[in-house]
């Protein structure tokens, strides 16, 4: 479905190019949600965007909304309210149907190695005039830099994080140096030496850089993306500036570096350009049968997968918790191969007082009057979501930044509490825990700091606000360039 891309980088009434942007959508539903917003704040601000987006994920977003893949057109309605969004398809190297799930490994190798040959005969196309145009790429694709050097455009990374994740993996170095990462036996003393963040414990860090094998598919993508973001001539994070502070003035030492979130729909609801990349299930009239706050949320995220036995044990402390509960079962939690994961009688005993949905719009459930916690992987957007929502957290983190972001919810922030870790969860915490936030003193002292920490994120968004200054810099940075 590539779009006619003439007029792109043309002068504008004034004799000025407008601007362009490419943005590149990273294939995994985290990366889709705040990435597509982005696209739509750029062009709402007066850029021409040519969104680029995988085929896979086209073929799966359509297919969740009910229609035919070929020649539907995401940004249709954007273009109709008069916003100057093209949209191009490019393939990451796999069949469309390939299980990417499944085959994680196959998948991102593939991501390594052949999405960058396709991203660059699309820039060959769209690029027209260079000093005009840049390329908005998620910091974790391996090119971006490379790409933009060679047709001469600016490399804008953007960062779906919090600004303490970008920092650590920035300074791998120190890491790798100091004996914390890439020794057989990493040093497990508190770490204190990178810059910005005054202390951090070991346990803390992001899964992969808790690893000692660091050969993986996954570390050499890591590894080279911080490389190209070296290069970038801005970074674009999805945080607020009052939350990591001293960490955002540490990478500002280094380049420029915005704090624009929280990057949500408009007026935080469901989208008007579709990002799921699953059927959503209707909850709304269940949840309105629900008092208020009696609730338990729990989502497990887009990709990472939890075993049997960690499903099993978690279902047993909810049962025994006797709270209602809306639970997010993806088809794939376990495995492609093991569609039915929860334990045999779960449903029958909980019959009246819980649901389970295979998706949602998380939004719309967070906003509920009837929600009352979130046991959650914590995933950044979910993060971010619930803070909005004014709902705190019971934190199972299952890879990657989880576990960062675990610290900043539990021990910086103080909106939410662990519930145990992978392979060291226990029915009895599950329980206790999940009493604890939806009956107990815990959850009144945990509801009142997500009040406090949900400000921020508002006066942030508001007009003179933070991360709304950031941006109007960085448009403005762009503008000039």
């Amino acid at each position: 479905m590539a779009q006619k891309e003439a007029g792109v980088g043309a002068t504008s009434g004034g004799g000025k190019a407008k601007p362009h942007a490419v943005v590149v959508v990273y294939p995994l539903q985290g990366h889709v949600i705040p990435v597509t917003h982005l696209a739509l704040r750029l062009a709402a601000r007066g850029f021409a965007v040519t969104v680029v987006n995988t085929e896979a994920v086209h073929d799966q977003t359509a297919r969740a909304l009910g229609v035919d893949p070929a020649g539907y057109d995401f940004f249709a309605g954007a273009r109709a309210s008069g916003m100057d969004v093209r949209y191009e398809l490019i393939s990451d190297g796999l069949p469309v149907g390939f299980d990417r799930s499944l085959h994680h490994d196959e998948f991102m190798g593939s991501l390594l190695h052949a999405l960058s040959g396709h991203v660059e005969e699309v820039l060959g196309r769209v690029v027209v005039d260079p000093a005009a145009t840049c390329l908005v790429a998620d910091t974790f694709f391996v090119w971006p830099a490379t790409l933009a050097s060679k047709f001469g455009i600016a490399y804008v990374s953007f960062w779906t994080e919090p600004a303490l994740i970008f920092n650590l993996y920035y300074h791998v170095h120190l890491l790798t140096n100091n004996g914390h990462f890439g020794c057989n036996e990493p040093r497990k003393d508190t770490i204190t030496y990178i810059p910005g963040v005054p202390a951090i414990e070991p346990h803390e860090l992001m899964s992969y850089l808790q690893e000692t094998d660091t050969t993986s598919v996954v570390h050499r993508i890591i590894f080279k993306a911080f490389e190209e973001a070296r290069g970038a001539d801005y970074v674009l994070c999805n945080t607020v500036e009052e939350l990591e502070p001293s960490t955002i003035a540490a990478l500002r030492a280094e380049k420029p570096f915005y704090a624009v979130g929280p990057i949500f729909p408009a007026g935080f609801a469901r989208s008007t350009v579709a990002t799921s990349m699953w059927a959503e299930s209707d909850c709304s009239h269940w949840l309105d049968e629900q008092p208020p706050g009696s609730v338990l949320y729990i989502s497990f995220g887009s990709y990472a997968h939890v075993t049997k036995q960690e499903l099993h044990v978690i279902a047993g402390g909810v049962l025994a918790s006797g709270t209602r509960f809306l639970w997010v079962m993806r088809p794939d939690i376990v495995s492609s191969d093991d569609p039915n994961p929860l334990p045999e009688g779960f449903m029958a005993a909980s019959a009246g007082r819980g649901l389970v949905v295979p998706w949602c719009c998380q939004v719309e459930v967070l906003s509920h009057t009837a929600l009352g916690g979130f046991l959650t992987h914590c995933g950044w957007n979910s993060v971010l979501e619930s803070v909005w929502a004014g709902v705190p957290m019971l934190c199972f983190p299952l890879l990657t930044d989880q576990f960062t972001n675990r610290r900043l919810i539990v021990r910086e922030w103080r909106v939410g509490m662990p519930i145990g870790d992978r392979g060291a969860v226990f029915e009895d915490e599950v329980r206790a825990r999940i009493e604890g936030i939806m009956s107990g003193k815990e959850g009144e002292e945990l509801r009142e700091a997500v009040k406090k920490v949900r400000a921020t994120l508002e006066a942030a968004t508001a007009h003179g606000g933070s991360s709304q200054q950031s941006f109007d810099e960085f448009v403005d940075e762009l503008t000039r360039r």
